[in-house]
C-alpha cells in the first residue's frame, strides 16, 4: 500500500492476518523493506500483522532533496505519521542498522507508540556515540561514515560497474538500486550531535540482537547498550554472523523477535 503523510508518499508492505498484533519493520542501509522477507512469514504464522516501511529516501514518493530533510527527527516523525495513518496507536517495532537507530529514537521519544522494541545490530544511539569516543575498535569501525558523508563521490563509486561495490558492502545481499543512493546516503550526511539531545534511556521492553562478526559495531558498543534501557532488557549475541543478520540468520532473529513479543506459532 501507499500512505500519504507529511507531504510524502511511503510504500508500506503489509502481511499477516487482519487484526493481528501490529509489527512495524524498519530497514537499514543499503537495503529496503525486502530485507525482512526472511522473517515475515514466521511472524505471520505467529498471528502477527507486519508493516514493512520503505523509509525516507527509499520510497519513490519520499525522496526530498537536501541533507537537512534526512535529519533523524524527520525520519522518526515519518514513522509516527505512518502509524497514525494506519490507525495504530502503538506497535511492536523491529529495526535493523539505520532502522534500529530510528527504532531507538521512536521508543525513547514516543514510548507510548512502542509496545516492544527489537533492535538489530545497532545499539542505543548514546551507547554508540560514547563508544566512538572511548573505544578505538568502534572508532575504526565507524571510519566508513566519513566517506559516506562526502558529496557526490560515494554515489559515483558505489554505483560504478552496476553497483559492484554496493553489493560488496552488503556482502552480496539484496540492495537498493544504485540510482536510489542519494536519498539513502543523505541519512549519513544529516548526522548531527543534536540528534541525541533529550534522548534518554528506553523504558519499553527491549531486545538487542548483535552478531560477533559485525564489521560496523564493536563488542564494546554492543555491551554498553544495556546501560541505556530501563525496561526489561535482553541481549542476544549471534556467533559467526556478520552485520547482515536478517539475511544471514533469519531463524535466530525470528526467535528473538517472537521471544520479545511473546508470541509463538502453534506446534
Amino acid at each position: 500500500m501507499r500512505i500519504d503523510v507529511r507531504g510524502l508518499t511511503f510504500d508500506v508492505h503489509t502481511g499477516g492476518p487482519d487484526g493481528g498484533d501490529p509489527v512495524l519493520l524498519l530497514h537499514g542501509f543499503p537495503q529496503d523493506s525486502r530485507e525482512w522477507d526472511g522473517i515475515a512469514g514466521g511472524l505471520h504464522d505467529a498471528g502477527l500483522r507486519t508493516f514493512a516501511l520503505d523509509q525516507r529516501g527509499c520510497s519513490p514518493g519520499a525522496r526530498p532533496e537536501g541533507r537537512d530533510a534526512y535529519r533523524m527527527a524527520e525520519i522518526v516523525a515519518d514513522a509516527v505519521a505512518v502509524l497514525d495513518a494506519l490507525g495504530l496507536p502503538d506497535a511492536h517495532v523491529v529495526g535493523h542498522d539505520w532502522g534500529a537507530a530510528v527504532a531507538w529514537h521512536l521508543a525513547g521519544r514516543h514510548p507510548d507508540r512502542v509496545r516492544t522494541l527489537t533492535a538489530v545490530s545497532v545499539p542505543h544511539p548514546v551507547a554508540y556515540a560514547t563508544s566512538v569516543q572511548r573505544d578505538p575498535a568502534q572508532l575504526f569501525k565507524s571510519a566508513y561514515m566519513v566517506f559516506f558523508r562526502t558529496p557526490w563521490l560515494p554515489e559515483k563509486l558505489l554505483a560504478a560497474r552496476g553497483g559492484a561495490l554496493l553489493r560488496r558492502i552488503a556482502a552480496g545481499h539484496r540492495t537498493i538500486p544504485p540510482e536510489h543512493l542519494t536519498g539513502a546516503l543523505n541519512w549519513y550526511r544529516a548526522i548531527s550531535g543534536h540528534d541525541l539531545k533529550g534522548l534518554g534511556p528506553v523504558t519499553v521492553p527491549t531486545t538487542f540482537v548483535w552478531s560477533d562478526r559485525d564489521v560496523a559495531i564493536s563488542g564494546h558498543a554492543a555491551r554498553r547498550c544495556a546501560a541505556y534501557v530501563t525496561g526489561d532488557f535482553r541481549f542476544v549475541t549471534l556467533p559467526g554472523v556478520s552485520h547482515w543478520i536478517p539475511d544471514e540468520a533469519p531463524g535466530p532473529l525470528l526467535d528473538a523477535v517472537l521471544d520479545r513479543i511473546s508470541r509463538r506459532p502453534p506446534p
